[in-house]
């Protein structure tokens, strides 16, 4: 396998695990450690290392540590600001572009998420929620506002995943009815207004957990 492709693996499943709380905050790893349990050499891991500090995921102390950072509630509503703005970007650009197909995927995607939320599935409901703003990342192609998004998006799914087993859920499948109700309309003003509210509950739950 190509050195990215450990690369990428070695970041996805560690990443991933963060994000799950499989990994908790303060947790210090080991590249040793995780290579062994991934089946990979040191170098791709201590790759996906550097990636990790560098998005916020992990924190490293030279000739110390690297540890999981905590969940910063300033950090979390930070990075809902910039991935919420990416989906406006987005949204009024995909719009005019869906198709009737792609409507009924959100529909779909959203079904979905209604019914993990209801059961308490957390890893469908995100899942399924990725699915349907997905649909909108692909129409419209902007692989900068992609990026962005992908960077930024796991610092928000770890306080959500939180709140999640909590009990409750700062997500809303009406929101979500919403703006494909605007989107199917081919109505751009409205899927912005939605989309805009979408991110900012997430903003919301960052100042509710800073108090």
């Amino acid at each position: 396998m190509r050195r990215t492709l450990l690369r990428d693996r070695a970041y996805e499943a560690i990443r991933d695990a963060i994000v799950a709380g499989e990994i908790e905050p303060g947790t210090v790893v080991r590249d040793t450690e995780l290579a062994e349990r991934l089946g990979l050499s040191r170098a791709p891991v201590r790759e996906a290392f550097s990636r990790l500090v560098d998005e916020g995921l992990l924190e490293s102390k030279p000739q110390s540590h690297t540890r999981v950072t905590p969940v910063v509630a300033a950090d979390v509503r930070d990075a809902a600001a910039v991935v919420g703005a990416m989906h406006e970007l987005i949204t009024r650009v995909a719009v005019p572009r869906l198709r009737g197909v792609d409507v009924d995927a959100m529909r779909a995607a959203n079904e979905r998420f209604a019914a993990a939320v209801r059961t308490g599935d957390v890893d469908v409901a995100l899942a399924a929620d990725d699915e349907l703003h997905g649909v909108l990342v692909r129409a419209d192609g902007n692989r900068a506002a992609a990026a962005t998004i992908a960077r930024y998006t796991p610092l928000i799914r770890r306080l959500e995943r939180r709140r999640f087993g909590e009990g409750g859920t700062c997500r809303s499948a009406g929101l979500h009815e919403r703006l494909i109700e605007a989107c199917a309309d081919g109505d751009v003003d409205e899927a912005v207004r939605v989309t805009a509210r979408i991110w900012r509950g997430l903003e919301e739950l960052a100042d509710e957990d800073a108090h």
